[in-house]
């Protein structure tokens, strides 16, 4: 075993400090584009609701006018494949020729990325899971503890750090001071309100209430036990609620139709950095009732149909039918430049021209020399 990931670590080493040079005509194409040129690192394969909200943020920043190319990261767990792509991610550097490498998650995603982009400006998003302690059994702890390991060696490579929230950046073991907060930010135009009426006819609903709940792909986190003890204990007052669980498997095109056509978010995560689904409640004047987890009690602060509660299922439960009793919306659409996906993009795009504050064609040849893509380079 220990030859065949050595003689692979070789074939690595050999062949991504062995590309190539650009040819003379992608030179002066690069020297004709002053755009910035920024690539993403996104795990998973870009499909369904899996990291929705990075590539919704993708949009956002080619929306701000710069050119932003996307790596997805095949996999977290498997050595081989790993390899693969490392070798697919350095041929995508003599491609692309990005200034800026920003990888969205951290554990194997950011070290994946600190590595293969070594001497490229790197600017690291945590987004919770990376950096927030795990559930579970002995197995999932150790896996949880080992990829916060990965997180924090990750961070001592970036140039800039964001955070999603202030609760998540008091977890970093080092460089806070290079830990910007942001929230992943919401699209406005995707998610607005709606009258509840029509989005139920769109989803074939009753008028029961209904408490929509995020398990997403990790339902022991989110704490789905307790959201059903809640609903259960609130059906004493009101037999009619009933608990709308969305998971990782919703089309991702369904939420916002989710969020008007629902009474209450219902929000019990035992960890969590910035819950999106939250903002997005507040884009759509959805009542939210949550625990104090993350940054909520700061989104829901001054909001009115909303409110922070202990992580107790009686507790929950009083509150689900106060909201439930009434059925009036929130006025969580006002906070929107909180937390837009617009407002987000532009500091991010600032966070970009500080590291790479010249035109690509100063930048290039600096950069790349680092990274083993100039001519003669072996």
């Amino acid at each position: 075993m220990d030859q065949v990931v050595h003689q692979v670590v070789h074939q690595v080493v050999h062949q991504s400090l062995a590309v190539g040079a650009p040819s003379s005509s992608e030179a002066v194409s690069a020297k004709e584009n002053s755009k910035m040129h920024v690539l993403f690192v996104i795990p998973g394969d870009g499909a369904g609701s899996s990291m929705i909200f990075a590539r919704r943020q993708l949009n956002a920043v080619r929306a701000c006018g710069l050119d932003v190319d996307v790596f997805y990261l095949k996999s977290r767990t498997s050595p081989r494949i790993i390899v693969r792509e490392f070798l697919r991610f350095r041929k995508e550097l003599r491609n692309r020729r990005p200034q800026i490498v920003h990888a969205h998650y951290g554990t194997v995603t950011a070290l994946f990325s600190s590595f293969a982009a070594w001497g490229l400006p790197l600017v690291i998003t945590f987004r919770g899971g990376d950096l927030n302690p795990t559930n579970g059994g002995i197995v999932e702890r150790v896996r949880g503890w080992l990829g916060r390991w990965m997180s924090q060696a990750a961070a001592l490579t970036a140039e800039t750090i964001v955070c999603v929230s202030a609760q998540l950046r008091e977890r970093l073991w080092w460089r806070r001071q290079r830990a910007i907060v942001l929230p992943s930010g919401v699209d406005a135009d995707v998610f607005y309100p709606l009258l509840r009426e029509k989005a139920r006819r769109k989803l074939g609903w009753s008028d029961d209430p209904v408490i929509l709940f995020n398990a997403s792909y990790n339902p022991g986190i989110k704490r789905v036990d307790l959201a059903k003890a809640a609903v259960l204990l609130a059906r004493q007052n009101i037999p009619e609620m009933r608990l709308e669980i969305l998971n990782g498997g919703c089309p991702p095109e369904m939420v916002p139709t989710y969020m008007n056509a629902a009474d209450c978010l219902l929000v019990t995560s035992d960890h969590e950095g910035s819950p999106t689904v939250v903002q997005e409640a507040l884009a759509c004047n959805l009542p939210v009732v949550s625990v104090d987890v993350g940054d909520v009690a700061e989104r829901l602060r001054n909001v009115r149909r909303t409110c922070i509660v202990d992580r107790d299922p009686q507790a929950l439960a009083d509150a689900l039918v106060d909201m439930c009793a009434r059925r009036e919306r929130s006025d969580g659409r006002r906070k929107i430049q909180e937390f837009s996906s617009q407002g987000v993009a532009s500091q991010l795009c600032k966070i970009y021209q500080s590291l790479a504050p010249g035109s690509f064609a100063e930048n290039q040849d600096a950069h790349f020399s680092l990274v083993g893509l100039k001519k003669g380079v072996r």
